[in-house]
């Protein structure tokens, strides 16, 4: 089951099945895209994304599949990547409050995220090989370019599986935080997101975008950079914030 609640302009997107984990299977991916479509055409201006009960999402459901007979591309091409696209193209901030079991698509929803605040006993790493499977979801290439090589394969191979201090630790994501802290510092950073400028946040979030997937060096970065600010010269918030700093008070952005 996936709730959207929107508050302030800040959308709260809840997994909400805690007796499986917030396991997900084709329907619940199906209605977490439509939860990113209903908050985006909201025109919110950050979103928060976590899981009810003891885990944030411990992957795919797979209590009634038979592998015989599984669809594994339709599952992973036609629903996961889809909507891994999806969240990671939100144009608002977004952030993930990630505790308990974060494996397989449950980590992908994480990859997808801009921002992710993890628990002290936040479980995270490739628990496939007890299955015959293998990481998917993204999980290979964001552990590789954090990890490198051998660790990846280690953490593959044994199955070992990191603690939320320990992945932060690694770089994997943001800040780590007391698994009962989590939650309200995840919703007051967006909180402080959806006050901000939400057209520069928007910019930047597309100049990381290219730099993780086109792989700019640095002058071609700092030309798009430019470029973005340029555009910014036309909006409201560029204009307020450059006024409120002259006049000394604090700005008041309206996201546009």
């Amino acid at each position: 089951m996936i709730d959207l609640r929107i508050d302030d302009a800040v959308a709260h997107i809840v997994l909400d099945n805690p007796d499986r984990l917030n396991a997900l299977d084709a329907q619940a991916l199906r209605d977490l895209g439509d939860a990113y479509a209903e908050a985006e055409l909201a025109g919110v201006r950050a979103l928060v994304l976590r899981g009810e009960g003891r885990a944030f999402c411990a992957g795919r459901d797979i209590s009634g599949v038979d592998p015989r007979e599984d669809d594994v591309s339709g599952y992973l091409d036609g629903l996961v990547a889809p909507l891994l696209q999806r969240m990671a193209g939100f144009p608002a901030p977004t952030f993930a409050a990630a505790h308990g079991a974060c494996l397989g698509v449950g980590l992908g929803l994480l990859i997808a995220t801009d921002v992710v605040y993890v628990a002290e006993n936040a479980k995270i790493g490739s628990p496939f090989a007890a299955l015959g499977a293998t990481l998917d979801s993204g999980g290979h290439a964001l552990f590789f370019e954090r990890l490198g090589a051998h660790k990846t394969l280690d953490l593959i191979y044994t199955g070992r599986l990191m603690t939320g201090a320990e992945a932060v630790a690694s770089g994997l994501f943001s800040q780590v935080f007391p698994a009962d802290a989590v939650l309200e510092q995840t919703m007051d950073a967006a909180a402080r997101a959806a006050a901000g400028a939400t057209a520069a946040f928007r910019a930047s979030k597309q100049l990381v975008a290219q730099l993780r997937d086109e792989r700019l060096g640095l002058w071609r970065s700092m030309s798009a950079e430019n470029a973005a600010q340029v555009a910014l010269c036309d909006t409201d918030d560029y204009r307020e914030g450059f006024a409120a700093f002259q006049a000394k008070r604090t700005p008041e952005f309206h996201g546009r």
